[in-house]
C-alpha cells in the first residue's frame, strides 16, 4: 500500500511539472537575402584561419552566390588578391573580402585563383537566397479613348522580372477593381529576366491600375495606371 501511494504521488508531481508551451503564431517575415554588401554567416571553426587568394587569370568575375549561375558584382585583375573568409561544400569557390568594395563580400571560382592558407579549414559559409532585383511593368494601351457602345475593352500588361541568381518566384495579379489571379510560378535557373503577360477586359470608363504582387523569393510591389475614357 505504501509503495502505492508512493507511485501515486509521483505521479501527481510529474504530471503538474509537466506544462504544455503555448503555441506561438509566427509573424510574416519577408524572405532573408545575401547580399555582397553583408556581414557573411559562417560555421565557426575552433581557430581563426588565414587564407589569401590570387587571381591567376587575366580577368575574373566575383558573383553574388557560388557559380556562374550568379550574377557578377565585380572584377578582379590578374595578380590582384584578397582575403578568403569561408567556403562552399566543395570548397570549388572560395567567399572573399571583396576588394572593390570595403566591406562588402562575393564569390570568386577556385579554379581561376592560387589560395595560400590551410584552405580545407575554412568555415562554411551560407549560401545566399536570390533575389529579384528589379520589376518593370507596363501595359497597352496604356490610355483609352473609345465610344461610349465600344465596351468592355482589352488591356494587356506585361513585367520584365530580374533576379540576381537562381530563385523560384511567386507572383500575383490584382486589379483595381478588385480582380486578383491565383498565384503564378516562374523558374529562374540562373541570374536574369524573364517575362510575364497578362490581359484583363475594362467594361466601362474610369481610372484602373494594376498591381504586380512579386510573393517570392522576396516580397516587391510594382504598380501601372491606366485611365478609361469614352465619347457618346
Amino acid at each position: 500500500m505504501k509503495h502505492l501511494l508512493v507511485i501515486g504521488l509521483l505521479s501527481t508531481l510529474f504530471i503538474s511539472c509537466t506544462i504544455t508551451a503555448p503555441e506561438v503564431t509566427p509573424t510574416s517575415t519577408s524572405t532573408p537575402t545575401l547580399s555582397p554588401t553583408e556581414i557573411p554567416t559562417l560555421t565557426p571553426t575552433a581557430t581563426p584561419v588565414e587564407v589569401t587568394m590570387q587571381v591567376k587569370d587575366e580577368l575574373i568575375n566575383c558573383r553574388v552566390g557560388p557559380g556562374t549561375s550568379y550574377v557578377a558584382v565585380n572584377e578582379l585583375s590578374q595578380g590582384e588578391s584578397a582575403q578568403v573568409v569561408g567556403r562552399n561544400d566543395a570548397s570549388t569557390w572560395w567567399y572573399i573580402r571583396d576588394p572593390g568594395n570595403p566591406g562588402g563580400f562575393c564569390w570568386v571560382s577556385a579554379d581561376v585563383t592560387e589560395t595560400q592558407g590551410a584552405t580545407s579549414e575554412l568555415p562554411l559559409a551560407q549560401l545566399p537566397f536570390a533575389t529579384v532585383t528589379d520589376v518593370s511593368l507596363r501595359v497597352e494601351p496604356n490610355r483609352i479613348l473609345v465610344n461610349c457602345d465600344q465596351f468592355p475593352q482589352t488591356v494587356f500588361f506585361e513585367a520584365e522580372i530580374t533576379t540576381d541568381g537562381p530563385t523560384l518566384l511567386t507572383w500575383r495579379w490584382e486589379a483595381s477593381t478588385g480582380v486578383s489571379s491565383g498565384d503564378g510560378n516562374l523558374v529562374f535557373e540562373e541570374a536574369g529576366t524573364q517575362v510575364i503577360n497578362e490581359f484583363y477586359q475594362v467594361s466601362g470608363p474610369n481610372e484602373y491600375w494594376v498591381k504586380l504582387h512579386i510573393l517570392t523569393p522576396n516580397e516587391l510591389v510594382e504598380q501601372v495606371n491606366f485611365p478609361v475614357s469614352c465619347t457618346p
